[in-house]
């Protein structure tokens, strides 16, 4: 794909944790406006794996697993653990993440608040419901009014572009690459959030951090 000579110059000045290759699904340098773009939640938001090894090593002792070693988003292709445990951790994760002590990725409560200041949040999960995780975000992000975090629950990946298409949403985050392919054959712009689980090849902007997606988005001109 041709970039023009002003891209290619800003894609070599780009920090480091903001994108791994100048083949991206981006053709315009425009500002991404808070309100255009919607989050996953797990794996971009929550550091879901984090609590899932936690809980292994501290209720099953299985101590010899690490973030690294989740190659696959789907667990138990990656992990020698036995099914019933992933299972077990799994169902914990969704329907308890006060219990389990699910923590935010570093900077996604504090770039997240800024943004609410710009517009509502959008969340779309593959979570079969959202009732747990909505209460979850609404307490991490206790200076945002409970009305601008709006939290929808698809049940399936395969239905997050549909979803997203209604919302008239242009832009999306998540740390599943499939998804992401997805959305990108329906014209929908993916950033992939950087994990062990989806470091396969595509042409999309992949951020390592929140400060790298609070670069590209366009609130300067707003504040």
């Amino acid at each position: 794909m041709f970039l023009p000579a002003i891209f290619a110059y800003m894609l070599q000045c780009m920090p480091k944790d903001k994108i791994n290759a100048a083949e991206n699904g981006f053709d315009s340098l425009d500002p991404i406006s808070p309100s255009e773009i919607g989050f996953d939640i797990d794996g971009v938001v929550a550091d879901t794996m984090e609590a899932f090894i936690r809980i292994a090593r501290d209720e099953f002792g299985i101590n010899y697993i690490s973030k690294g070693q989740i190659t696959s988003y789907w667990i138990e292709e990656c992990l020698p653990i036995p099914l019933d445990i992933i299972k077990t951790i799994i169902n914990r994760l969704l329907a308890d993440p006060f219990g389990i002590e699910l923590e935010p990725l570093p900077g996604a409560r504090e770039v997240l608040t800024k943004f609410a200041a710009h517009g509502r949040l959008t969340f779309v999960t593959a979570r079969p419901a959202k009732e747990t995780i909505e209460a979850w975000l609404v307490s991490l992000l206790s200076e945002v009014p409970h009305g601008d975090i709006r939290v929808i629950a698809t049940g399936h990946h395969s239905a997050k572009a549909e979803v997203l298409e209604e919302l008239k949403l242009k832009y999306f985050v998540d740390d599943h690459l499939e998804t992401c392919q997805d959305l990108h054959s329906r014209g929908i712009r993916t950033i992939v959030f950087d994990q062990p689980w989806n470091r396969g090849h595509a042409p999309f902007l992949r951020i390592r951090t929140w400060k790298a997606l609070s670069g590209i988005i366009g609130m300067a001109k707003n504040e």
